[in-house]
């Protein structure tokens, strides 16, 4: 793998130069599918080696830290934070101004990837060599991109190539601290664009044998250090896309994207109890999309833009009754196999009311099929599926957004949309009875809002202020699950709601420009987990929240060789519970995950032609978590997680302008620290990269 890849990228370094080779300073941004994108009003970085725009990052920067999952890479945005699920799921997460997943939708070229059952996305599935260009929308998510922005949005946009020919392969290889192999990510991709079509291909691929714990972690009970156990991966994911464009104004596209996961996950690193100490593995996690997008020019002042959609997923969990992960016979082993189905489009008219008038309509459908069907322990004689139970609902948007230039500086931005859910069947199986059953049937609705005002100066100055007020529904999961037989479901549960209000701007201070904003955020009918009178657990909207905080980013180019930046932010989350029915009561709860204080900063060196040098640092203050399950479940306790300095270091060197090596360290200093109760980070860990393109 290693020889051949190597081999291609000598090959396309040393290819005779073409009048339609790539350009080495053509944007990241004319790469981006812009069919693709969503609308993200926050501020956007000028082009450069490296750029952190304050809701946007591009493949440049991406490549430039060795990020290549979403996680990685979002977590450099100001008011972005990664973090860890923890527990037997170990999943990796994103709160963006603290929300979580479930209130940040995600999206591919604009096409939502949702999970009807529970929506617990594990971001480190996603994979970004590929992609052109990740959209973080931080509180306002304008109303036309479909519902479910309570707190934001995420957007990965893919490729589009730019030349009559195109390629590209990159690949990189890790060592742990030992400089025992570790983990490799390969990348290709070949395009074509010709005056009234294109296409492309491209393939990425991440495998993980391990990675290791830093050398100061003392061995515990589950866990002797050195290689993380069960720490293990695959992904893998190929998009293809082809697009016709028979004029200056109209495109109209198709693509296919497919990924594929595996997992094991560590377990955490002390507790004996069986609810926390489980052996989980996902030997499948895939996602499937085939999408059309297009864009009509109808005339002068009306523009027809649509997207129409099929995705599958299918991800199969299986417990282990031992850290062998070789028998299934006790109680605690199943295999438990999911199966999704999403249908679905949407169509945006936009009119051009008058040169500062623009309106635009827009209706969102979507149709989500859930299947499941659980296999208890097994391996035992007579083991058999449960029946297939099935859950169908439908999900509805109207939106409306008028844009009106005030001055040739001043904008006016105002948005509604209505938002429905049908659901039509929500089935479940009594394990005791041995019967299939049906829930209630509860639709839902609401309303959302939201207002913004722009100002534009010279030098690139601006200013906005916005507000914004969305919902988000409730999943089958947080309405229906019975949580292997602790919780009772709630199938009235109404949506949450956010208001998001915001002021922030930008201005250039000679070579540095800085960017920066404050917002607050209230949530109401927020989700409360009470204990009933039957020791059972049940989600009511009864919460309330206030979330604020503030983000700072400074960039700029010092001299020629020098560039530097750094970011900033702070978040504050207040919690009340509210008041529980009559007869239930709530155990303690606190907010956690998110750290009050995160930044980054970085500065690229380049001491002679062709050779750059990159150190960079990730910092955050403490962050609460939850102590692992003990027996009395009813006494949660919260403590905090010491904050971090995390060291990273690259340099690269150019052979030519077609083909560039690689070394860094990421964790330099070996680091030992976590993200969540019992769970660690990686320590030290080393790669080398190689890249070409033609």
């Amino acid at each position: 793998m290693k020889l051949r890849l190597l081999a291609s990228a000598c090959l396309l370094a040393y290819l005779p130069t073409a009048a339609h080779a790539e350009d080495a300073s053509t944007d990241t941004a004319d790469k981006a599918f812009t069919l693709g994108q969503i609308l993200v009003t926050s501020d956007r970085a000028p082009e450069s080696d490296v750029t952190i725009g304050s809701g946007t990052l591009d493949q440049k920067a991406m490549e430039a830290f060795q990020a290549n999952t979403l996680d990685d890479a979002v977590n450099m945005i100001p008011g972005v934070i990664a973090g860890n699920s923890g527990g037997s799921r170990n999943e990796r997460l994103i709160f963006v101004r603290g929300f979580d997943r479930f209130q940040v939708p995600l999206s591919i070229d604009g096409i939502r990837v949702y999970l009807p059952a529970d929506n617990r996305l594990d971001f480190g599935r996603f994979l970004t060599p590929d992609i052109a260009e990740v959209q973080v929308a931080k509180g306002y998510a304008s109303v036309l991109d479909g519902p479910g922005g309570m707190g934001g949005e995420i957007n990965l946009v893919t490729r589009k190539p730019t030349q009559a020919l195109e390629a590209e392969v990159r690949g990189t290889l890790e060592l742990d601290r030992s400089l025992d192999y570790a983990a490799y990510t390969v990348f290709g991709l070949l395009g074509t664009k010709h005056d009234q079509w294109y296409a492309q291909a491209s393939f990425a691929r991440s495998s993980r044998d391990h990675w290791k714990l830093p050398a100061s972690f003392t061995p515990t009970v589950n866990e002797n250090g050195g290689d993380r156990d069960f720490s293990d991966s695959s992904d893998w994911r190929v998009n293809v896309k082809a697009g016709f464009t028979p004029n200056a104004t109209d495109e109209y596209s198709i693509s296919y994207t497919r990924q594929e996961g595996a997992k094991e996950a560590p377990i955490h690193l002390t507790s004996t109890v069986n609810s926390v100490r489980r052996y989980w593995t996902w030997p499948e996690w895939n996602i499937e999309s085939m999408y059309f997008l297009s864009s009509t020019a109808i005339s002068d002042a009306i523009t027809l833009k649509t997207k129409l959609y099929k995705s599958n997923y299918y991800n199969m969990l299986r417990s282990f009754d031992s850290a062998a992960e070789n028998t299934q016979t006790t109680p605690r082993s199943f295999d438990s196999p999911y199966s999704d189905t999403a249908l679905g489009g949407s169509g945006e008219f936009d009119f051009k009311l008058a040169d500062a008038d623009h309106l635009s309509l827009a209706a969102y459908y979507r149709r989500d099929e859930h299947n499941e069907s659980q296999t208890s322990a097994p391996d035992l004689a007579g083991a058999s599926a449960e029946p297939n139970q099935r859950s169908l609902e439908k999900t509805y948007s109207v939106a409306a957004e008028n844009r009106y230039d005030i001055t040739g500086a001043l904008r006016f931005t105002v948005g509604v949309s209505y938002d429905w859910r049908d659901l039509i069947e929500a089935q479940e199986y009594n394990s005791t009875t041995h019967t299939l059953f049906s829930f209630p049937l509860k639709d839902a609705h609401g309303w959302n809002a939201q207002g913004r005002l722009d100002w534009t100066g010279a030098d690139g100055t601006s200013a906005y202020a916005s507000v914004s007020s969305r919902i988000r529904f409730p999943t089958l999961f947080e309405r229906f699950s019975s949580q292997f037989g602790t919780a009772d479901p709630n199938p009235g549960l109404e949506p949450e709601r956010a208001t998001n209000f915001e002021i922030g701007g930008v201005k250039q201070f000679g070579p540095l420009r800085a960017s920066g904003a404050v917002f607050y955020s209230a949530l109401n009918n927020a989700l409360v987990t009470v204990r009933t009178t039957g020791g059972l657990n049940r989600r009511e909207n009864i919460g309330s929240a206030d979330y604020y905080g503030a983000e700072i980013s400074l960039e700029g180019q010092i001299t020629p060789s020098l560039s530097a930046g750094v970011n900033y932010s702070y978040i504050h989350r207040s919690f009340d519970v509210g008041t529980p029915p009559s007869g239930d009561f709530i155990r303690d709860f606190q907010l956690t995950d998110v750290p009050a204080h995160k930044g980054m900063a970085w500065v690229r060196w380049e001491p002679v032609k062709r050779l750059t040098i990159m150190p960079s640092l990730e910092f955050t203050s403490d962050r609460p978590t939850i102590q692992a399950a003990t027996v009395n479940n009813d006494a949660p306790v919260y403590y905090d997680l010491s904050g971090y300095v995390d060291v990273a270091l690259r340099a690269d060197y150019a052979i030519n302008d077609r083909i560039k090596l690689g070394v860094g360290a990421k964790n330099l200093f070996d680091k030992y620290y976590l993200l969540t109760d019992g769970f660690p980070e990686p320590g030290r860990s080393f790669y080398a990269t190689i890249q070409a393109k033609y």
